[in-house]
This record gives C-alpha cells, sequence and structure tokens, in this order.
C-alpha cells in the first residue's frame, strides 16, 4: 500500500495544503510548529477518523485540529492497495463517516461496515490494523523518544511487552499481576476477609436467618387475607341477600298498598252489600206492611161504609116504617088536616132525597177512600221505586268495583310477577332460585332483614378486626420484603462477583494461553527478526538477542557473555524497540502498510543514522517510508548514500 496525494482543505494549522507522496522513501521538511505533526495525525484521522474521546490526552483531536475561523474542516487523501486498487477517502471531520470514492470516482461508501461508535471500518476492513496497532507498529511518533534512565527503562518494558505479549503497551506479567490484585479487591476469595463476596456471603446468611423469621409472619398475612377474603365473601353474599330482601320488602310494600286499597274496595263492596240487604228488607217490609194494611183496610172501610150506610139506611127505613105508621095511626087525622098532610106526604120524597143524598155521599165518599188508597199506593211505589234505584245503583257500584278490583288484582299479579322475574334475574348470579323463590313467598321480611343486618355489622367489625391485625404485621411484612429484595439485589450481586471471578479466570486463562502461543511460535521469530535487525543497525555490535520471563531481554556482547537490556546505551535501546516494531510489520497484515516515522531519530547520532537509513532503505523497499524532520540530517545522510527519495518542504 501507498500513499499518493493528500489534500487538506483546513485542518489543525494547515490550510489549503497539497502533498504528492512517492512509493519508497518520502522525506517531509518543516521546521519546528509547522505542522509535521499536524499532518501526521490528518493522515491517521483520514483513515480511523477524528475522536471527540480525550483519550487521556489534555485535550481531543476533534478540538486540537477543529479551525477556530469556521473554516471548512475537511480534506482528502488518495492511496493504493497492493492489488492495485486505488481509492480516495474525503472525509469532513465534523461528521463520523467519510465518503470513499474508487479509481472510477464512483461511490463505494456502503460496501463497507459502519460502526454506531467508531463509523466506517474501510480501512480496518482493508488492511486488518486497527488505529492501536498501526500506531504501534508502523508509526513512530516524535514524542516516544525522550533521553534518561526512566525512557530507558520504559524503552525496554515495551519491547519485554511486544516480545511477551505482542502489543508494546501490554505486559503479561504486570497484565496477570493487575488481574490478580483485580479479583483479590474487587472479589476476594474463600480465605479473605472483609472483601466484597466476603462481606455479602455475610450479609445474604444474615438476611436469609432474618427472612425465616419473618416467613412466619407472612403466613400469618396468608391466613388473615384468607379469613377474610372469606368473610368478605359472606359478607358480599349477605349483602346482596339483603339487597335483595330490601327490594322484596319494597314490592311487597308497594303491593301491600295495593291490598290495603283493595280492601277499602272490599269494604265498601260489603257495605254495599249491606246496604242494598238493608233495603231489600225495606221493599219487602214496605212491600209487606203496605200489602196487608192496603187489604186490611179495604175490607174494614167497605164494610164500616156498608154498616154506616146500612145503619142509616136502617134508620131512614125505620123512620119510614115509623112515619107509616104513624100515617096510618094519624091518616085519618091527617086527612083532616092539610098542613100535616102535606107534611107527611113531603116526608117521603125528603126521605127519597135524604136517601139519595146519604147514597151519594157514601159514593163520593168511596171514592175518596179509593183515592187516598191510589194515592197511598203510589207513593208506596214511589218510595219502593226509590229503594229499587237505590238497591241498584248500591249493586252498579259494588259491580264496577269488584271489576276494578279484578282488574287491579290481576294487573298487580302481572306486575308482581314480572318485577320478582326480574329480581330472579338479578340474584340468581348469587343466590340459588329456590332460596329466592321462599323470600318471595315472605309477605314479611323484616325480621330476616334485621337478622341480616346484625349479621353483616358483625362481619364488617370482624373485617377491621383482621385489617387491624394485619396493619400490625405490615412493618414486618414491609421489612420482609426489603430484605428479600435486598437478598435477591445481594444474590445478583454475589452472582455477579462469581461471573466477574469467573471471568477474570477465563482471562486468566486466555492470556497464559495466548502467552504461551506467542511464546513459542510469534516470540521466537520476532526475537530471531529483532536479532538480524540489531545486527544491521548496529553493524554487527551485538547480533543475538534472548528474551525469557525471568531475566528479560538480554543481549550477547562480542566476547559471548549476556547482559541485560537495561545496561545498552538509550540509544541501542531506542533502535532496538524501532528494530521490533518494523519486525512485527509483516506480521499484523498482508498489506504493506507505509512506515510513519516522526522526528523518530532525533537523538540518533549520525553513525547510527546511517545505518538506520541505510537499513530501511536496504529491508523495506517494498513499502513507502515516510519521514517527517526538523532537521537537514536525514537528508544529506541520503544524499551521500547516494540514495534516491521524495523531498517535501511543508
Amino acid at each position: 500500500m501507498k500513499i499518493n496525494k493528500i489534500k487538506i482543505n483546513s485542518y489543525g494549522k494547515l490550510k489549503n495544503k497539497e502533498i504528492n507522496l512517492r512509493n519508497n522513501l518520502n522525506i517531509i521538511y518543516g521546521k519546528n510548529e509547522k505542522g509535521k505533526s499536524t499532518l501526521l495525525n490528518f493522515i491517521l484521522n483520514i483513515f480511523y477518523g477524528t475522536s471527540k474521546n480525550k483519550k487521556g490526552k489534555e485535550i481531543s483531536d476533534y478540538e486540537k485540529y477543529k479551525p477556530w475561523d469556521n473554516e471548512e474542516f475537511s480534506g482528502k487523501l488518495s492511496y493504493e492497495l497492493d492489488n492495485k486498487n486505488i481509492y480516495e477517502i474525503f472525509r469532513e471531520f465534523n461528521k463520523k463517516n467519510p465518503s470513499i470514492f474508487n479509481d472510477k470516482g464512483e461511490e463505494i461508501t456502503k460496501e463497507f461496515n459502519i460502526d454506531k461508535n467508531k463509523g466506517s471500518e474501510f480501512f480496518f476492513e482493508q488492511t486488518g490494523i486497527t488505529e492501536d496497532m498501526f500506531l504501534a507498529t508502523s508509526v513512530s511518533m516524535q514524542q516516544e523518544v525522550k533521553i534518561g534512565k526512566d525512557t530507558q527503562n520504559m524503552l525496554i518494558q515495551k519491547i519485554s511487552n511486544l516480545l511477551g505479549s505482542g502489543e508494546d503497551n501490554v505486559s503479561y506479567k504486570k497484565a496477570v499481576e493487575k488481574l490478580y490484585k483485580m479479583q483479590l479487591e474487587k472479589v476476594g476469595t474463600d480465605r479473605s476477609r472483609e472483601k466484597p463476596i466476603n462481606i455479602i456471603s455475610k450479609k445474604i446468611e444474615k438476611d436469609k436467618e432474618e427472612i425465616e423469621k419473618l416467613k412466619n409472619f407472612e403466613n400469618i398475612k396468608y391466613e388473615i387475607e384468607e379469613e377474610k377474603n372469606e368473610i368478605k365473601n359472606e359478607l358480599k353474599k349477605n349483602e346482596i341477600k339483603n339487597e335483595l330482601l330490601k327490594n322484596i320488602k319494597k314490592i311487597n310494600e308497594k303491593f301491600n298498598i295495593e291490598k290495603e286499597k283493595i280492601k277499602i274496595q272490599e269494604k265498601i263492596i260489603k257495605e254495599n252489600n249491606k246496604k242494598i240487604e238493608e233495603i231489600k228488607n225495606k221493599i219487602k217490609i214496605v212491600d209487606e206492611k203496605y200489602s196487608e194494611k192496603n187489604n186490611n183496610e179495604k175490607i174494614i172501610d167497605k164494610r164500616k161504609e156498608k154498616n154506616k150506610l146500612k145503619n142509616k139506611l136502617t134508620i131512614i127505613f125505620i123512620i119510614l116504617i115509623f112515619i107509616n105508621i104513624l100515617w096510618l095511626i094519624i091518616i085519618p087525622k091527617i086527612n083532616s088536616n092539610k098542613i100535616l098532610k102535606y107534611i107527611f106526604i113531603a116526608t117521603i120524597p125528603i126521605f127519597l132525597i135524604v136517601s139519595s143524598k146519604i147514597k151519594n155521599k157514601f159514593k163520593i165518599k168511596l171514592e175518596n177512600i179509593e183515592k187516598n188508597k191510589k194515592n197511598e199506593l203510589e207513593k208506596i211505589n214511589i218510595e219502593k221505586n226509590y229503594l229499587e234505584n237505590e238497591k241498584q245503583i248500591i249493586e252498579n257500584s259494588s259491580k264496577e268495583l269488584l271489576e276494578k278490583i279484578n282488574k287491579i288484582n290481576s294487573e298487580n299479579e302481572m306486575v308482581r310477577n314480572f318485577e320478582e322475574y326480574q329480581l330472579i334475574n338479578k340474584y340468581s348470579k348469587n343466590i340459588e332460585k329456590n332460596e329466592i323463590n321462599n323470600y318471595l313467598d315472605y309477605e314479611n321480611v323484616d325480621d330476616d332483614i334485621d337478622l341480616l343486618e346484625k349479621e353483616i355489622n358483625n362481619q364488617k367489625v370482624e373485617i377491621n378486626k383482621l385489617e387491624l391485625k394485619k396493619e400490625n404485621i405490615e412493618p414486618r411484612l414491609e421489612n420482609l420484603s426489603n430484605l428479600e429484595e435486598e437478598l435477591a439485589a445481594l444474590q445478583d450481586e454475589y452472582n455477579n462477583l462469581l461471573k466477574m471471578n469467573c471471568s477474570m479466570e477465563i482471562v486468566k486463562q486466555l492470556l497464559e494461553k495466548a502467552y504461551k502461543k506467542m511464546k513459542n511460535s510469534i516470540s521466537p521469530a520476532l526475537v530471531e527478526d529483532l536479532s538480524k535487525n540489531v545486527a544491521k543497525i548496529t553493524n554487527k555490535r551485538y547480533d543475538k538477542i534472548f528474551f525469557n520471563d525471568e531475566k528479560g531481554l538480554s543481549v550477547e556482547l562480542k566476547n559471548g557473555n549476556y547482559v541485560s537490556a537495561e545496561r545498552l546505551s538509550i540509544g541501542t535501546i531506542d533502535q532496538l524497540y524501532l528494530s521490533l516494531r518494523l519486525a512485527m510489520l509483516d506480521k499484523i497484515s498482508d498489506e504493506k502498510v507505509p512506515i510513519i516515522l516522526d522526528e523518530t531519530f532525533a537523538y540518533y547520532d549520525n553513525e547510527r543514522l546511517t545505518n538506520i537509513l541505510k537499513y530501511l532503505n536496504e529491508e523495506f523497499r517494498d513499502r513507502q517510508i515516510i519521514i517527517l524532520s526538523c532537521t537537514h540530517r536525514e537528508r544529506d545522510v541520503l544524499n551521500k548514500l547516494k540514495i534516491k527519495f521524495n523531498y517535501i518542504e511543508l
């Protein structure tokens, strides 16, 4: 792989900058603060994106290189892979994902995976190299080389780390020690005290004991709830039954009022019947009385009048006989007396006239008697008719009342049957139909209502007692609930600690396995490559490097003695470190990524610088090398060695 062209629109202090690179050696010269490190970060950020995370730095790359004047924060990089495929990457650093184009100018961004956090992973998919690995091998930055004992120890440690774990910032021993320490501090063991797992175990045991004690109250609560629910069910049934009885009572009261109305009407009918009987008796009495009286008086009056008439006629007849006798006696004398004769002669017509008048008078009297009798009979008939009419009116009234009573009874029966049917439908879900029918047959349900209401009140009192009893144990049960939650949380925490412990054990096993694999396969090859590289770089002053867990990194001197790498000069150690990083390049990727060296040789003397540049030129002809420098030393050495290179000045 090689980088062909870099175009920076605006990135940190670099603006409107274009850089064309060639294969093999490229030297980019610039005085201090001219933007060499900025250019290196631009290349990294084009490939891996600009992070807003500080990653242990004082300021993030995003904040550090974002232009202050709000200019376009973007750039483009063109590169060619070993398979000759050419790509162009345009990235606006304000955005997470770049735009990726092929050599035909077609955008192919979507052909690569996009991670939620990291963004497009195109460069990792093409090379298999992560950003950290890229920085640990292909890139060597200025801040990694500092003079002093601390730096020497650091470099020795980095080399040991690389040989032991494949990462210069990862030490197998320290990692294992850290894991053991973390395992002890964050988890603990069966033999440790006052460690998380021991503390939690004690708490779990204590909570379990307390929960067992409080479980009894839970049983009591369950019994209370059971009893309360049973009473509540009975209460509900009784309340429904009481409601039913009250409804029946309302129906009874309603129809009792109707019955009372009917009774009043029946009483009226009875009184009417009594009146009718009285009227009948009156009519009968009147009939009998006047019939008898009429007959008797009629007979008596006629006899009496006849007797009177007979008596009068008898008297007249006697008088007439007497006159006749007198006439016979005195007639002779009368004849001599004209007056007497005339008087005597006159008595006869007088008698006849008187008799006639008496008869007429008798006749008139009889007529008057008949007339009076007739009038009296009319009065009797009127009275009788009145009584008959009165009787008829009362009978009609009674008949109407009876019809009305029958109609009301019929309607009431229908209404009652309907209302009872509604009650049966409403309450049959809770009360047996037979029981409802029995209640419906009751005419007076007051006693049952009283008994039920007493029972309901007693049940409510019992429920309140149970509620109070429950309230008394509720705080303990709440404590039980809290303890159970705490126990569950402790159990989860305990299980998490076990999982953490198990994970740490697995990590230790994996570390050990990886370490053994590294030690048995990769490390020997790296040590061999390192030995060859060191021999070339140091003009065979040191040609054998050894590494083991106990002594660490050692070198063989010309006299055959072995000394610790710590006894070497900082320059030699720096050479060892760079050699090892370069030796790892072929191990991390099939793609031959560029070697980028930022002020890496600042503390090399001329001999070491000459050796390293010759080494780079000879051993890495198949790789692009980019050297960033603030001096002309590298240019001068390369010119002296007559090695071709591409020179760029910022």
